[in-house]
């Protein structure tokens, strides 16, 4: 038995990281997962530990996403938990960046998340329960140099996320917003010794999902900060 109030979940855009050590925390409270990604190959080792069963999926694609949910649906049932976890990155200078793939990493990051909460939505509200929870980041509260595309994709997911937020939660429906306010620590490496806890560790992000699934409905956070002492913005 788990006090995580939901029967199955979703995880767009998942990795070894962040979604795998969300993975394993729902899984382990006995949730049946799936992960999914444009290239499923890197989610079989996840895939073996966890028993988690693994989708691929290109997240800036309408289309595909609503096969994803179609396809999820037929493995575990409509999925009461989906996480999105993708983003598109592009770096570079304003007047150097090839629109094209500015286009493609906005679309990963804002369109795909929306394609992603409409389908949840479609499935959500006819039940009156469910969570959406959107990763974000720093970029999505404030822009940097040279980073502009990742920029607008977050504060459109920003944007996507509160909109959402007050239209579902009368319906039952918890939708969240992490702001991911640092580096996240690399799988299999420690922080250096003079700087201990200076990336966030993907479990202890993990932990903090896990925490806003099990909230109450009186009480919901609709965004939540977590990130490292080490960051001075």
């Amino acid at each position: 038995m788990t006090d995580i109030p939901y029967r199955s979940a979703l995880i767009i855009g998942a990795g070894s990281g962040i979604s795998g050590s969300l993975t394993r925390l729902l899984r382990s409270a006995g949730l049946p997962v799936v992960i999914a990604a444009r290239n499923t190959d890197k989610l079989a080792p996840l895939v073996e530990e966890t028993g988690a069963i693994a989708l691929e999926v290109d997240a800036g694609d309408a289309t595909g996403v609503e096969r994803l949910f179609a396809e999820t649906e037929a493995q575990i049932g409509a999925p009461e938990v989906v996480v999105y976890n993708a983003s598109g990155r592009v770096r570079g200078p304003i007047a150097d960046l090839d629109p094209g793939e500015v286009e493609r990493a906005v679309g990963v990051s804002a369109l795909g998340a929306f394609y992603s909460v409409q389908q949840a939505a479609k499935r959500m509200i006819p039940a009156g329960k469910g969570a959406i929870l959107l990763t974000g980041a720093t970029a999505g509260v404030k822009g940097f140099a040279l980073s502009s595309p990742f920029a607008m994709g977050k504060f459109a997911l920003r944007g996507l996320a509160q909109s959402a937020a007050r239209e579902l939660a009368p319906k039952g429906i918890h939708v969240a917003h992490v702001v991911v306010d640092g580096g996240v620590r690399p799988v299999g490496h420690a922080d250096p010794v003079d700087r201990p806890d200076s990336t966030l560790h993907p479990d202890a992000i993990a932990q903090t999902y896990v925490d806003l699934l099990r909230q109450h409905r009186s009480a919901w956070s609709w965004e939540i900060e977590v990130r490292p002492w080490v960051e001075s913005f």
